[in-house]
């Protein structure tokens, strides 16, 4: 590496050469330092990431880290990582030295988070604290793996939080009944609350579900895709892990439901999304239904795990949208 003075802008520049992991020599330029010194302390962070020296700053290492991980995890997975490392985790040990960063640093930070509120005045759950730990811990794992890194101390320093969120609450099928009742003045909303609740699929499955994914003549959906909206990007991924890939029987009655729905879809392809919504219009449409209905709000999770589950549905005129007259049970 050399550094240099630009008379021209009166700044400096670094010339950064350096060979990658095929063995290629490389070069590079950084310009627009205003001293010298700014200059070499880029040089020297330079020769640590390159020589994997430990010496190289937090945040530089969760450069080395994105790198190694990014391409390995699923993007969505990866976009809520890169958000906990930026929000959470880089204002508090960006500068510092990876190598210097002592379990008393990690409980003095974990003491901020557990102080922390939003900006309407709310703390981090219980459970995020425990996320947030444990993606910092995941940091300094790696670096203990593979960049020689003595130890953990997020792993030294002991966790925060808790596992589990708050109790599960469920919905016997005479509240899901007086809820989707409620439901049925918007097609959209009646119909993906019956898929997610007869068949016990996540948020993100149903939103990526597609005409071609049903089989009405065996009474199955095939569960293959997960939906996410992800910077303002439409992401296809696969489901949350291997053994979600599934098929799944429904019941006639929502057999008879769904097409009675897609036939309302003139603009729907056999591979378009049926449900053109997001995540955020079902919480709201589950906070409205709920007190409709008067019935307790659960979380949209809670519906994949019913107090009752049966086979065969009451009152199914009552759960139709088809036009023909109806009266709540």
């Amino acid at each position: 590496m050399a550094v240099y003075k630009e008379p021209k802008t009166n700044t400096w520049k670094v010339y950064y050469r350096y060979t990658d992991w095929q063995g290629n020599r490389k070069q590079t330029t950084k310009r627009g330092f205003a001293t010298k010194r700014e200059a070499l302390a880029w040089e020297r962070e330079q020769l640590n990431k390159v020589t994997a020296d430990l010496d190289m700053t937090f945040g530089s290492f969760v450069e080395t880290y994105t790198v190694d991980m990014k391409n390995r995890i699923k993007e969505n997975t990866w976009h809520t990582k890169e958000h906990i490392l930026k929000t959470k985790i880089l204002p508090y040990f960006e500068k510092r030295k990876i190598s210097e960063i002592q379990p008393r640093d990690i409980i003095a930070w974990q003491n901020e988070m557990l102080k922390a509120k939003d900006k309407s005045g709310k703390a981090n759950s219980p459970v995020y604290l425990k996320t947030i730990h444990n993606q910092l811990s995941a940091v300094f794992n790696h670096a203990v793996r593979f960049y020689g890194l003595r130890e953990n101390p997020a792993a030294k320093a002991g966790s925060m939080g808790k596992e589990k969120g708050r109790e599960m609450l469920f919905w016997t099928q005479e509240e899901y009944e007086k809820f989707s009742f409620a439901m049925m003045d918007k097609p959209v909303s009646f119909y993906a609350f019956e898929m997610l609740y007869w068949c016990g699929i996540r948020e993100g499955e149903l939103l990526a579900l597609t005409p071609a994914d049903f089989d009405f003549e065996k009474s199955i959906v095939t569960i293959n895709k997960s939906y996410q909206r992800i910077d303002g990007r439409d992401v296809i991924t696969d489901p949350k892990t291997p053994k979600s890939n599934r098929v799944i029987k429904m019941p006639q009655f929502l057999c008879e439901e769904m097409q009675e729905y897609m036939k309302q879809l003139y603009h729907v392809g056999k591979t378009d999304r049926l449900f053109e919504i997001t995540k955020s219009y079902l919480h709201h449409e589950m906070d409205r239904g709920a007190k409709e209905a008067g019935v307790k709000r659960i979380r949209i999770h809670d519906l994949r795990h019913p107090y009752v589950k049966p086979t065969t549905k009451k009152l199914q005129l009552f759960l139709r949208i088809s036009g023909q007259p109806h009266s709540c049970p």
